[in-house]
C-alpha cells in the first residue's frame, strides 16, 4: 500500500472511530472563498447566462436610449445676509450659521413653488418643445378632452410641466464650500440652459420675496401691537395722575434705574418736610447756643469783653483809677480832686453795670426767641411728617401705578424701535444668493453613457447571478461537499469517487485510474472500521437508485480480489437488478431463487473476468422481494458463504421506500452508505439513516459518489491523497 493511501486510511480510521462534533467538523470545512467559488462553477453556466443577458439588455437600451443634454449653474449661498444697512433685518444674524441653514437652502431648491415659477415664467405648460425634449408629443398642447373647459386643460398640462421639471432637475452641493450646482438635463439643449438658468434666478427671486413678505408679516403684526400698547400705556399714565391728584401727590423728581424704572419719587411734602428739618435742626443749634450765652453773665460774657465801648470806659476807668491812687498818696479822701475822681469812678461804675445789665437782656431775649422758633418748626415738622406718613402710605399703590405705565412705555418704545428698524431694513433689498457661473449651452450629450450602462449592467447582471445561484444553492438540499457529510449526517466519511465518462467496469479495470484509487483509498478506511480489518460482510445501500451504490459494490469486490481475497458479490436488489450486467453473468436463475426455497445456492456462484470475485445475480424478479428477505433463510446464506469466501459484498436495493435495505441490514456485519453528490436531499438520507439504525444495522460511514473535481475545490482526494495519478499498483 502506498503512503498516500496509508495516510488515508489512518485519516478514516480515526474518523471512524472518534466522529468528530460540530466543533470539531467545522474546524476541517474548507474556506469559505471555495465553497462560493465551488458554487459559482456549479451554476456557471446560469450565472454566465445572466449576465450576458444583462449586458445585451443595457447595450440595446443604450442604442436606443434618444441623446440627453444636461446644462448646469452654480450658485453661492452665504450664510450672512449683505448688511447694506446697519439696521437689523427680522432673523437673527446667528441664525445663518446653524448647521440647519445649508440643509434648508438645499431643500428649498427642490420645492413645488419654486418649480412653478420656473414654468411659469418660461410658459412651459405652452409650449411644444418643452414637452417633445421629455420624450412627450407636443399635441398635447392641444389636446381637448371631453368634460374638461380650456382652464382646466390649462391646468392639467401645468402640473404635468412641474412633474417634468421635478423628475429632470438634480441639485448637488458642493462638500466643505458654499457652492451648489443645479443641473436639468433634457433632449434640447437650449431648453435645459434656459431651465438651468431660471431656475437659480427664481430661486434668488423667491428668497428676497419670502425675505419682504416676512419683514411685511411682521411690520403689520407690530403695527397692531404698537396700538394696542399706545392704548394700554395712556390709560397707564391717566391712572397714575389721576391717583396722585387724588391722593395730593406733587412729584417734583422721579427717580430711574439703569434700565429706565421709576424706583423712587420726590414729592413737594417730602421736600418741605427736608427744608423744615434742616431749619429746625439749625434753630435747635441757635436755641442752644443762646441758652449756653444766656447762662454766661457779667464781665465774663464775650460781648463785655468784645464791645469797644465798655473797652473804653474800663480803660477810662483805670486811667482815673490811677491817678486817684497817686492822689491819695498825697491827698487826703476827702481832698476836692480825689473826690472828683471818686466821683468820675463811680459814673463809670455805674456806666459798665449798666451796659452789663443790657448785654445779659439781650441774651435772654435771643434765648426766648430761640425757643419759641424751635418749637414752631418742631410743630410744623410733625405737622408734615404726619402728611408724609399718609403720603407714603398711598404712594404704595401710585408706585404699582408708576410701575405698570414704566413697563408698557418701554414695551411701546421697544416695539416702535423695531418697527423703525423693519421698515428700513425691509425697503433695502438683500441677498445671499449669487450666481458663480451660468449655464452654458452643452455641446455633447450627457446619456446615454454606453460605457456606465455596460458597467452598471454588469453590476446588476453579477447581483441578480448571485442572488439566483444563492436562491438555487438554498433550493439545492443535496450535499456536494465532503465537509457537509460528517456535521449534516453524523457519519464518517469513508471517502469520495470522481464522476466518470467511461464505462465504470473498464475504470475498475485500470488500477491508475483516479476511479481505482479512490475505492482502493476507501478499502483502506474500511479495513480500520472493524477489529478484524475489511467487514467479512457487509451491504451497500443508497437513498434512491442511480447514486452508484451498484457500482461501489462490484469495485470493492475487484480491489479486495486483487488482494487475494475471495470475494463473493450478490446482487440483493431483487426488484432493479444490475450486477450481472457488470460482470457479464446470466440472470435466469440467482439468489431470488435460493430465498424462494432452493437449497444449493453454489449452483447459482458465477466466477466473473476479475480476479477473486464470484458473483451471484438477482434472478427473476420474485411478486413479493420484502417477504423473501424477511426469512432467516438470508442470515443462514450469509453464515454459510463466509465458510467458502472470505468477503460478502451485497448490492441492496434503496432504503427510501422500500423495506429490503433494511431487513439485509439486519443479516450483515455493517453497512456502507452511498451518497450521490448533489443528488438526495439531506432529509431524505436521514429518514434512511434512521431506517437502519431502527434495525439495529451498523453503518461503518459514507462514500460520496459523482463528484466534479471542480465541485470539490480541491481535487478528487479533496485531501485524501488521491488526487493524482499513482505509478504503480500496490498491493497487499
Amino acid at each position: 500500500m502506498n503512503e498516500n493511501s496509508m495516510l488515508t486510511s489512518g485519516t478514516a480510521s480515526v474518523l471512524t472511530q472518534n466522529p468528530a462534533g460540530p466543533e470539531e467538523n467545522e474546524s476541517n470545512l474548507p474556506p469559505v472563498l471555495l465553497i462560493y467559488w465551488g458554487a459559482a462553477l456549479r451554476w456557471r453556466w446560469l450565472i454566465a447566462g445572466i449576465i450576458i443577458a444583462c449586458l445585451a439588455f443595457g447595450v440595446i437600451a443604450t442604442l436606443l436610449s434618444a441623446p440627453k443634454y444636461t446644462a448646469q449653474v452654480q450658485i453661492e449661498i452665504s450664510r450672512q445676509q449683505k448688511q447694506i444697512t446697519k439696521v437689523e433685518g427680522l432673523d437673527n444674524e446667528e441664525s445663518g450659521r446653524d448647521v440647519e441653514f445649508y440643509a434648508t437652502q438645499y431643500a428649498l431648491l427642490e420645492t413645488r413653488p419654486l418649480m412653478e415659477r420656473v414654468a411659469l415664467e418660461l410658459n412651459l405648460a405652452g409650449s411644444k418643445a418643452f414637452f417633445e425634449a421629455h420624450g412627450l408629443s407636443g399635441d398635447i398642447v392641444d389636446q381637448r378632452e371631453p368634460g374638461k373647459n380650456a382652464r382646466q386643460m390649462r391646468d392639467k398640462r401645468f402640473k404635468l410641466a412641474v412633474d417634468l421639471l421635478a423628475s429632470n432637475v438634480r441639485v448637488v452641493p458642493l462638500r466643505a464650500s458654499r457652492l451648489v450646482n443645479i443641473s436639468y438635463t433634457s433632449r434640447s439643449p437650449v431648453l435645459s440652459k434656459n431651465i438651468a438658468n431660471k431656475w437659480a434666478a427664481a430661486f434668488i427671486s423667491l428668497s428676497m420675496d419670502r425675505q419682504f413678505s416676512s419683514t411685511s408679516d411682521a411690520r403689520n403684526f407690530l403695527e397692531e401691537r404698537l396700538v394696542t400698547l399706545r392704548q394700554r400705556l395712556e390709560d397707564s399714565e391717566k391712572q397714575v395722575v389721576l391717583y396722585a391728584s387724588k391722593s395730593n401727590i406733587v412729584a417734583l423728581d422721579q427717580i430711574r434705574d439703569g434700565s429706565g424704572r421709576t424706583v423712587g419719587n420726590r414729592t413737594l411734602t417730602g421736600s418741605n418736610l427736608e427744608e423744615l428739618a434742616t431749619a429746625l435742626n439749625q434753630a435747635t443749634a441757635a436755641r442752644i447756643a443762646a441758652e449756653s450765652r444766656s447762662e454766661t453773665a457779667g464781665e465774663s460774657a464775650t460781648e463785655t469783653i468784645v464791645n469797644p465801648a465798655l473797652a473804653t470806659l474800663r480803660q477810662r476807668r483805670a486811667e482815673l483809677a490811677s491817678e486817684r491812687a497817686k492822689m491819695l498818696a498825697t491827698f487826703e479822701a476827702g481832698y476836692p480832686k480825689v473826690q472828683e475822681l471818686t466821683e468820675q469812678l463811680r459814673s463809670i461804675d455805674a456806666a459798665l453795670a449798666q451796659e452789663n445789665r443790657r448785654i445779659a437782656n439781650v441774651r435772654s431775649q435771643e434765648y426766648r426767641e430761640a425757643v419759641r422758633r424751635e418749637a414752631e418748626l418742631n410743630a410744623k415738622v410733625n405737622s408734615l411728617k404726619s402728611e408724609l406718613d399718609t403720603q407714603n402710605r398711598s404712594n404704595i399703590q401710585y408706585a404699582s401705578y408708576q410701575r405698570e405705565a414704566d413697563t408698557n412705555r418701554q414695551l411701546y418704545d421697544a416695539l416702535l424701535q423695531r418697527y423703525k428698524e423693519i421698515g428700513v431694513a425691509g425697503t433695502v433689498g438683500v441677498n445671499n444668493i449669487a450666481v458663480v457661473d451660468p449655464a452654458t449651452l452643452p455641446e455633447y450629450p450627457s446619456s446615454p453613457n454606453l460605457l456606465l450602462n455596460v458597467v452598471i449592467a454588469l453590476i446588476a447582471g453579477i447581483l441578480l447571478a448571485a442572488a439566483a445561484t444563492f436562491a438555487l444553492e438554498q433550493i439545492d438540499e443535496g450535499i456536494r461537499d465532503p465537509s457537509q457529510v460528517e456535521s449534516l449526517l453524523r457519519l464518517p466519511l469513508l471517502g469520495i469517487t470522481p464522476v466518470v465518462d467511461n464505462d465504470v467496469v473498464e475504470e475498475v479495470r485500470d488500477p491508475k485510474s483516479h476511479f481505482f484509487d479512490a475505492y482502493f483509498s476507501i478499502r483502506s478506511s474500511l479495513a480500520f472500521s472493524t477489529n478484524h480489518g475489511f467487514p467479512k460482510s457487509l451491504s451497500v445501500v443508497s437513498t434512491r437508485p442511480d447514486e452508484g451504490k451498484s457500482s461501489t459494490a462490484l469495485a470493492l469486490s475487484v480491489i479486495l480480489g486483487r488482494t487475494n481475497k475471495r470475494v463473493l458479490l450478490i446482487d440483493g436488489d431483487l426488484r432493479s437488478p444490475s450486477i450481472h450486467a457488470l460482470v457479464g453473468i446470466d440472470n435466469q436463475s440467482g439468489f431470488s431463487n435460493y430465498l424462494a426455497g432452493e437449497d444449493d445456492w453454489l449452483q447459482i456462484v458465477h466466477e466473473t473476468q476479475f480476479k477473486n470475485v464470484f458473483a451471484i445475480a438477482a434472478g427473476p424478479v420474485p411478486p413479493s422481494a420484502a417477504e423473501l428477505l424477511s426469512g432467516d433463510r438470508l442470515a443462514q446464506f450469509v453464515h454459510e458463504g463466509l465458510e467458502r469466501f472470505d468477503h460478502i459484498i451485497i448490492d441492496s436495493p434503496p432504503v427510501l421506500g422500500m423495506t429490503d435495505g433494511p431487513l439485509i441490514a439486519k443479516a450483515v456485519e455493517g453497512v456502507v452508505y452511498v451518497v450521490q453528490s448533489g443528488g438526495a436531499a439531506v432529509r431524505g438520507i436521514r429518514a434512511s439513516i434512521d431506517r437502519l439504525r431502527q434495525v439495529n444495522a451498523h453503518l461503518f460511514g459514507v462514500i460520496l459518489t459523482k463528484v466534479k473535481s471542480r465541485q470539490s475545490g480541491y481535487g478528487y482526494g479533496y485531501g485524501y491523497g488521491y488526487g493524482q495519478r499513482y505509478g504503480s499498483e500496490t498491493q497487499e
